[in-house]
């Protein structure tokens, strides 16, 4: 093929290119800001407790296990975080079976994330014995409770009221008085699959 038949392919080639560059270049900023986000909820989540676990598997005494996303040693003993990222508003109540979102014209449903906290709190304290175990459904800012939050529910902004964080002579005195069941704890756990939080 001679050097005049491939000049017209050289502007279109130079176009599929530009298109080129310009995904990638889209997909590389959304994949960042995606990351930056995560790693922001990993620290917002993390700096309440003196030390946590993330994405584990907890056995439930059944040769199974449940995922949980955090396991965090706090100022009231363990807590367990399930970490929901919904857009829109969000309606759910303790009795519920399911919850709805609302996002404009879509609407969706979800089942009621307590009955699963509840068991993930249990199987939590068969192993950690006497300490203080709760749980809490935390849901990020891109979701809307418009008519209040059911019970251990809490949008992420709140779980540093509910649960400070741990500095100085109070840190010292928790990772004193809970250690040994919080290692406990850590010792039974494994890594889960499922790595929703890394």
């Amino acid at each position: 093929m001679s050097t005049q038949a491939l000049r017209p392919f050289v502007p279109w080639a130079l176009l599929a290119l530009l298109v080129a560059l310009v995904i990638a270049l889209v997909w590389f900023v959304r994949w960042f800001r995606r990351r930056r986000a995560r790693k922001a909820l990993r620290l917002a989540v993390t700096a309440v407790g003196a030390d946590h676990v993330i994405d584990a598997l907890v056995p439930d005494g059944m040769g199974a296990g449940f995922h949980v996303d955090f396991l965090l040693l706090s100022v009231h003993g363990i807590l367990i975080i399930d970490v929901r990222e919904v857009q829109g508003n969000i309606f759910g109540g303790d009795q519920m079976a399911e919850w709805t979102v609302m996002d404009g014209a879509h609407r969706f449903t979800f089942v009621n994330p307590q009955s699963g906290l509840y068991d993930r709190v249990a199987a939590v304290k068969a192993i950690a014995g006497e300490v203080p175990v709760e749980g809490r459904v935390v849901f990020t800012r891109q979701g809307n409770f418009p008519k209040g939050l059911p019970k251990r529910t809490l949008m992420l902004d709140m779980l540093a009221a509910e649960f400070p964080p741990l500095e100085g002579e109070v840190r010292a005195v928790v990772l004193g008085q809970y250690r040994e069941s919080w290692e406990r704890v850590r010792a039974a756990v494994r890594p889960s699959a499922m790595k929703h939080m890394r």
